[in-house]
């Protein structure tokens, strides 16, 4: 096929995929995506950083293939591959089969190389750590590597002339637009998938991000920090906006808001929702609602991250709790989110028939996955007048209490 690349830098190139097909990966909801890989060409030697989703190496390849012809070159001479996820690695046995040529990793990523891709098992694996280089001639790359950001693996690369920073799965975004760069997308639509990137992929790594910051500040790479190209989504210019949004958000830096989730058998524990929802927005304090019947947790962790407390509402079925909250707090125990430095605080909510016990065991499990339980409140059946009157009053109670934290 024919796909042309695209120029970010002198002699630096996007040579990524575009998959704007895909609506699930990983449990998450997504609208497309990209598989971000650069060209680097030097005096010297020509690097290829990072690779595609399997099945997508012939987009890739023309890109390559246009991004040398640009560059009056014939061949890639070395790959860095900064991670070995399928997203990042799966066109990589495709390209060293093509030019046999070395690849640049740290030493778990060569473990996993080996394992994911039987046939690289005789291609060179160059093993690099923090602070190693490597000259293509006029363009230097130092390596940094980033376990856990977010495999055992990673690495980032960095473009030390240009002052770009291939942050593989750090800073990314699951869009899919024609335009590459952050100037390209609204605000809001750029910073919203940021924001539900980080809330469902990194939130568990928080100290880990700011331990790495504080890493990247002692090397003196952070003020030469000029563009960060991450493996998804769009190249940020202006690399201040994601870094101080990722020092936010690992740091539990919430806004005055409340995000309600809830499923409904006979719609009881609606009837409850809305009027804490009614509460919460009495002290004018934000709210976000999520119905379980239609809304998925990827879209409701995104405000989670930013919200200091959190109303979970259940009906109890078989003295338990609705599947569906068992979903989400089996992903909110993973995820962790007082791993920030800050408990956000929860109130449960639920209707039941008869003995109860799904407010109960929400109250448990929300208080293993992080959360201080502020209050519960559980009505037989059909709410009364009385009952919804005691849910905005205590949703008030929350809401003014959140506010002075």
């Amino acid at each position: 096929m024919k796909a042309d690349a695209v120029k970010i830098a002198d002699n630096v190139y996007w040579v990524g995929v575009l998959d704007w097909d895909i609506r699930s990966y990983h449990g998450y909801t997504l609208k497309g995506t990209t598989y971000n890989a650069y060209l680097v060409s030097g005096e010297d030697k020509v690097a290829l950083i990072d690779n595609t989703y399997p099945g997508t190496a012939p987009q890739m390849m023309a890109r390559i293939d246009d991004a040398l012809q640009k560059e009056g070159k014939d061949k890639v001479d070395i790959i860095i591959q900064n991670h070995i996820e399928r997203d990042h690695s799966g066109s990589l046995p495709e390209v060293w089969k093509k030019y046999k040529i070395p690849i640049y990793c740290t030493g778990k990523a060569a473990e996993g190389l080996k394992r994911h891709y039987p046939t690289l098992e005789d291609s060179k694996l160059e093993i690099v750590r923090t602070g190693d280089s490597l000259d293509l001639g006029g363009k230097n790359l130092m390596f940094l590597e980033a376990p856990m950001l977010h495999w055992p693996d990673s690495m980032f690369t960095f473009l030390v002339e240009d002052g770009i920073l291939f942050s593989n799965d750090a800073f990314g975004q699951h869009l899919c637009y024609n335009k590459r760069f952050d100037r390209d997308v609204d605000d809001y639509i750029l910073m919203d998938a940021a924001r539900k990137f980080y809330a469902n992929l990194i939130t568990p790594l928080s100290p880990l991000v700011l331990r790495k910051f504080k890493e990247v500040e002692d090397l003196g790479l952070l003020d030469k920090i000029k563009m960060i190209a991450p493996s998804h989504g769009q190249i940020w210019t202006k690399p201040e906006k994601i870094i101080n949004a990722y020092k936010k958000w690992a740091t539990g830096k919430c806004e005055d808001k409340i995000t309600i989730i809830y499923d409904t058998m006979h719609y009881s524990t609606q009837k409850l929702a809305h009027a804490l929802a009614e509460g919460a927005m009495s002290e004018e304090v934000d709210v976000s609602m999520y119905f379980l019947h239609e809304d998925e947790r990827s879209e409701i962790v995104k405000d989670i991250l930013e919200s200091k407390a959190v109303f979970i509402g259940s009906p109890t079925i078989f003295n338990g709790p609705f599947p569906s909250l068992g979903d989400l707090t089996y992903y909110l125990r993973g995820l962790a989110f007082d791993r920030t430095g800050f408990r956000r605080l929860a109130v449960i909510f639920g209707s039941k028939g008869w003995g109860g016990g799904g407010v109960n065991s929400l109250k448990q499990e929300l208080s293993k996955a992080g959360f201080d339980v502020f209050a519960t409140i559980e009505v037989d059946y059909v709410p009364s007048e009385d009952d919804l009157l005691k849910c905005y009053n205590l949703a008030k109670s929350a809401a003014s209490k959140i506010k002075s934290l």
